[in-house]
């Protein structure tokens, strides 16, 4: 029996190896151990919840399906979830995910998890066979404990793309995920949203998992460290959650500005920091803003994030957005086969779309979507249509005053002139252009434009609108004139 599973379970993995590659062989299956079959079904385990649940979302079928041309009377995968200390196999190690695949156990699961205690297996009506071929009973040492969040396998230092904007903040998580010791304690990663935060922390987790497997690593987002907080109140279990958090080699909490005002959260969260600091283990914490700017939160913990390395994120400039649209690009192809995209569609969604980077993905999916399921090649105009509304959205966020500016700059007039009562050409032309951008580029009224143009009455912007229209049909220097301004507003709006 032992020979015959050993070599059931080594073919099993070699097709996984070939069928879904390195990289995703060694993120899912490197830490699962066999651990006996018996009553149609194969025992698995694995180190973490996080990655029970994946397998059960996404291989729990193939896992079955493999173990069922082995053997045909093994229908059913069942996998645990190995508390930290217990032995593990040392032959048959493979992945990291799990789940459990019948339903029923499932159920049992959540009923156990709403009481706060470890969910128990059912014996099987025939024993589970290991690979010694001793009936075993289910290993106490396994148990469901649901306190990290799901590393998404996307997110990696390979498909992170670096500029100047964040350079930064991805040197320095490259090196805590590099590093055999601890070097900057906290590290603090701040920075809007949609700018790769989130990307970084998952990046660090995998890269520490692939090259120092023994380390224990918990990421999570601050409100799910609350909801577990509260939830060890509530059942008077704040033991378990003190040995659950500060046992870890890594911590990395998202979101930290989460917890602003929440005053007993906020309390063992600054004991937790403590502790693991003290026993020399790294901590990662994000935000949407630096430590000295979060506000809600005490002073003694703003105090203590900044004693390592803080390090922003800020807005993407063009170069960057360019180079994360063409990475896209390049990752839609090899997925789903050639993609065509023309340069200058690419290039006009890094100029228009400056909000943050998960937008700039959601426009270009959208556009190729679209595409694919109309039978359309992609243009520039059908990305304009398709991006309507996105495109409009973002215009609105561009300015009077910065019109005005670069209006100004672009004429080599004052900015003051723009809002003084001169009347000679040279002055009057570029503040009517002014205007004539203003109504194109943002949803102020025309009174709210007027007021704007110092004080001026709405008559005076309709004016200024109908008269710019006029001079673009009869004056081509004045069409490329107005053209270029709404590139350049369009294409810098946030980078200034």
């Amino acid at each position: 029996m032992e020979t015959s599973l050993s070599e059931q379970w080594r073919r099993v993995r070699a097709r996984l190896h070939a069928e879904l590659g390195e990289a995703t062989f060694n993120s899912w299956f490197k830490q699962i151990e066999l651990i006996g079959v018996g009553d149609g079904r194969v025992m698995l385990a694995v180190p973490t919840r996080f990655i029970r649940n994946w397998l059960l979302s996404h291989y729990a079928e193939r896992l079955s399906t493999l173990w069922g041309e082995e053997d045909a009377a093994l229908s059913r995968i069942e996998v645990l979830v190995r508390t930290r200390g217990e032995p593990a196999s040392p032959r048959d190690g493979v992945a990291q995910t799990g789940h459990r695949h019948d339903v029923p156990a499932r159920a049992a699961d959540a009923a156990s998890a709403d009481r706060n205690v470890a969910p128990r297996i059912a014996k099987p009506s025939a024993p589970i066979l290991p690979m010694n071929s001793v009936p075993m009973q289910v290993p106490s040492g396994f148990e469901d404990a649901g306190v990290g969040a799901p590393l998404d396998p996307r997110f990696t230092f390979d498909a992170f793309v670096v500029g100047k904007s964040n350079e930064l903040a991805h040197a320095a998580a490259r090196r805590v995920a590099e590093a055999t010791d601890v070097t900057f304690n906290p590290l603090f990663l701040y920075g809007g949203v949609g700018l790769g935060k989130t990307h970084l922390m998952h990046a660090i987790a995998w890269e520490i998992r692939r090259r120092q497997p023994e380390r224990k690593v918990l990421y999570l987002s601050a409100e799910k460290f609350m909801y577990q907080f509260v939830r060890a109140l509530r059942f008077k279990d704040t033991m378990a959650f003190k040995q659950q958090f500060r046992t870890v080699d890594v911590l990395m909490i998202d979101d930290v500005q989460f917890i602003s005002g929440k005053d007993s959260t906020q309390e063992e969260f600054f004991h937790t920091f403590n502790a693991l600091i003290d026993h020399n283990r790294q901590v990662i914490i994000s935000a949407d803003r630096s430590p000295s700017d979060l506000e809600g939160i005490e002073e003694r913990i703003r105090s203590r994030l900044g004693w390592g390395l803080a390090a922003d994120i800020h807005p993407t400039d063009y170069e960057l957005r360019l180079g994360i649209l063409q990475a896209k690009a390049e990752e839609m192809a090899s997925r789903n086969g050639p993609v065509t995209i023309p340069d200058g569609v690419l290039e006009f969604l890094a100029h228009r779309i400056v909000s943050n980077v998960r937008e700039l993905e959601g426009a270009l999916k959208r556009v190729v979507a679209y595409a694919s399921l109309v039978g359309r090649p992609i243009t520039l105009d059908m990305s304009q249509d398709v991006l309507r509304d996105l495109l409009r959205c973002n215009d609105r966020k561009i300015t009077i005053e910065e019109i005005q500016r670069r209006v100004a700059e672009y004429y080599n007039v004052r900015l003051a002139d723009m809002l003084s009562a001169r009347r000679a050409r040279a002055v009057a032309r570029p503040r009517q252009v002014a205007m004539y951008l203003s109504k194109q580029l943002t949803t102020r009224s025309l009174p709210e434009i007027g007021r704007k143009f110092g004080g001026r009455d709405h008559t005076t912007v309709i004016h200024a609108v109908r008269k710019i229209d006029e001079l673009r049909q009869a004056d081509s220097g004045m069409d490329e004139d107005v053209d270029l301004l709404r590139r350049m507003l369009e294409g810098g709006n946030g980078a200034s």
